[in-house]
């Protein structure tokens, strides 16, 4: 339609569309529809040939756009406004900082149910999940315990001066009890709370404590809750109709709250708070920071084990410090006890899994009913397998990685594209039939204790055992039931659970966490085993760990043993700032993918040279990365090291710039180009 026509059209609205190009498109609202149309509305417009999409409308005016495009009419409208202020000036951050299109923050933020069908229905409000068979009366709050108090305290003071502040608070300390008492606070003021935690697997625990003394406020919303659930908890905060506490994994941070007063981000130092794909490749806790911003809401970082990042800037002053360092009723920290395997199978006294300590552990726990838990942060039953004579190890025909197998099934598995293969009875390669297994993974794990304490129940939580919607759950009721004795487990078991009956916990491998080619492996292995250590003897008594490693002498066992974070802490950034790591400096990942291994390769280089240009020695690569092909695409890896203090909208914009030119050219149109900002 010509803009002639045009003329008597004085509406416009640029709507955004769940696909990855530009952050708007145009059309106009005939006359019959304008007064239903408000920021923030669905509407059904048409994109491209015969495709109908549902858009959100950011924005109304009168302004016809200069283009040489049909402007076509809007559809239909869909419903009302879905969003509250500020959620789109929201997208509009996170597309801008992230580097992605508002098109793919919308994907990620709506739930699907309003994608497909809408939401002019209306839905009833009705209990999901935990509330159904969890709700009561909520009762009067538990009194803080001296040092709680003084925390307590201590949060409130610094909430004066500062929108944010870390509670550092080992283990066991009593943490959630004074999340518990700052919410409270927060709805006396009539206002909302989002409470944040990094895996679907602590919702439980947590959601039963809530509940208790909050009652029908609270609501529940993760990745296992159905799409009509997830859109009613959307409907609940869009009519003010009940919900007053959200608690929930990092995609809560999209819900329309009205007027939030906290963001509690427990366990803020997990890598579960980052989406790693698709985009928007958000972190949830930065990203609630500026959501909270929005609101004039305070943030409250809460962990044992703060990241280096939030330790880093609550040292320097930008957010307030709350340190917390004795157990809730002052129960001792466990006894940590370091054995050297590597010394130990020289000696030939270490046959299988476990040394001879922590078997006489495990007995001795048993034989007084106490649990235990077995901490391994790999999957499957062995890492690889590989024949005797040649050495021969299998890949995924789709990737670049060597399969796990999987013994229960036996089979094996790529844990990047989900592709099943047969075992292998001889070498393809030479022939021979000894086929054997390399490494260990939770599923052996599990075989082992079966063979040593064959009467004893056990129970494996990793992402094999608990992809349906319920199993969290009912591993965890379990264990705490003391249905369960002996849980073996990956990273899910180390964060925020609170078991009281488990006196023992055995690092089986530390070494597969330290020597991860990464910046920041010795960060999270201090952290992961500092975590899972701290799941014992979490009541009256002092628990154990046993910890085994073939390097006893490595600086970061040697700060779990002695529970050292600050040692941790000034060696990690010492190395940081002499090497250009955050968070001294900000990271960027670019990738590139495409089928053809040669001509990534040619866009990478051509890419960074470009980039070179302008950038100078900021721009590493390109290289492969550790992984360099995933689902038959090749891929290629630029970094980037900005300052902090660089202007994040100017390298877009140069970024935007390089990757238009190199996408303009014939042999590069179907790169695949993808950034990730402040990547884990």
């Amino acid at each position: 339609m010509c803009l002639c026509v045009l003329k008597n059209i004085i509406m416009f609205i640029d709507v955004i569309l769940p696909v990855p190009l530009s952050d708007t498109y145009t059309y106009f609202v005939p006359a019959e529809m304008q007064s239903d149309v408000s920021p923030g509305c669905l509407v059904l417009v048409e994109f491209g040939k015969n495709k109908h999409y549902s858009g959100i409308v950011a924005f109304i005016h009168q302004i016809p756009p200069v283009s040489d495009f049909e402007i076509k009419p809007i559809l239909a409208i869909e419903s009302q406004s879905i969003l509250r202020r500020p959620q789109l000036r929201f997208w509009e951050w996170l597309s801008q900082y992230y580097i992605c299109k508002q098109g793919e923050v919308y994907k990620a933020a709506l739930p699907t149910g309003f994608r497909t069908n809408g939401s002019s229905k209306k839905t009833r409000k009705k209990k999901t999940g935990w509330q159904e068979s969890h709700s009561h009366e909520p009762q009067l709050l538990n009194q803080l315990n001296t040092l709680q108090q003084q925390a307590y305290g201590e949060i409130v003071r610094s909430f004066r001066e500062k929108d944010v502040c870390l509670l550092h608070g080992i283990t066991s300390s009593g943490k959630t009890e004074i999340y518990i008492h700052l919410i409270n606070e927060v709805l006396k003021s009539n206002r909302q709370a989002l409470f944040l935690l990094p895996e679907i697997a602590l919702t439980s625990q947590i959601t039963s404590r809530l509940i208790q003394f909050f009652g029908d406020k609270v609501g529940v919303y993760h990745s296992k809750i159905s799409n009509n659930e997830k859109v009613e908890i959307w409907n609940n905060l869009l009519r003010d109709d009940g919900y007053q506490i959200i608690l929930g994994v990092r995609s809560s941070i999209f819900l329309p709250f009205r007027d939030l007063g906290i963001v509690i981000v427990d366990e803020e130092h997990e890598t579960s708070y980052k989406q790693q794909d698709p985009a928007p490749r958000y972190h949830a806790r930065n990203a609630a920071i500026v959501l909270a911003n929005m609101h004039g809401a305070k943030v409250l970082l809460g962990s044992a084990t703060p990241s280096l990042e939030s330790f880093h800037n609550a040292q320097t002053g930008k957010y307030g410090y709350v340190n917390l360092n004795k157990r809730f009723e002052e129960t001792e920290l466990p006894g940590i006890t370091v054995v050297d395997t590597k010394e130990l199978k020289r000696k030939k006294r270490m046959k299988g899994l476990f040394s001879p300590l922590l078997i006489e552990k495990m007995q001795s726990a048993l034989s007084n009913n106490e649990q235990i838990i077995l901490f391994q942060n790999r999957r499957g039953f062995a890492p690889m397998i590989y024949c005797k004579i040649c050495d021969w190890t299998p890949k995924c025909k789709y990737c670049d990685v060597g399969l796990t197998y999987h013994k229960k099934h036996n089979q094996l598995n790529c844990h990047y594209c989900g592709t099943v293969y047969g075992l292998p009875t001889v070498c393809p390669d030479c022939g021979n039939e000894e086929i054997r297994e390399r490494g260990f993974g939770t599923e052996k794990v599990e075989e082992e204790i079966k063979k040593l304490f064959p009467e004893i129940k056990v129970a494996r939580m990793d992402t094999d055992t608990t992809r349906k919607k319920d199993t969290f759950e009912d591993i965890i009721y379990n264990f705490e039931k003391g249905n369960t004795q002996i849980l073996i487990g990956t990273q899910m078991i180390s964060k925020g659970l609170d078991f009281g009956n488990v006196s023992l916990i055995g690092i089986l491998s530390a070494d597969s966490m330290m020597n991860f080619p990464d910046f920041r492996a010795h960060e999270r292995a201090y952290q992961l085993m500092a975590q899972v250590a701290g799941r014992a003897g979490r009541r009256q008594k002092r628990g154990e760990v046993v910890l085994q490693t073939t390097h006893p002498e490595y600086i970061i066992v040697q700060s779990v043993l002695s529970n050292d974070y600050q040692t941790m802490y000034e060696v990690e950034m010492e190395e940081r700032q002499m090497f250009r790591y955050p968070p001294f400096y900000r990271i960027i990942e670019i990738t590139l993918k495409h089928k053809s291994e040669k001509l990534v390769e040619d866009a990478a280089f051509l890419l960074a040279s470009d980039l070179k240009t302008v950038l100078g020695d900021r721009v590493l690569g390109p290289d492969k990365p550790v992984i360099s092909k995933i689902q038959m695409q090749h891929l290629r890896r630029i970094l980037l090291k900005i300052e902090t203090s660089a202007s994040l909208s100017t390298l877009r914009k140069i970024l935007e710039e390089k990757k238009t030119t190199l996408l303009n050219k014939p042999s590069f149109k179907y790169i695949v180009l993808q950034y990730d900002v402040d990547p884990v």
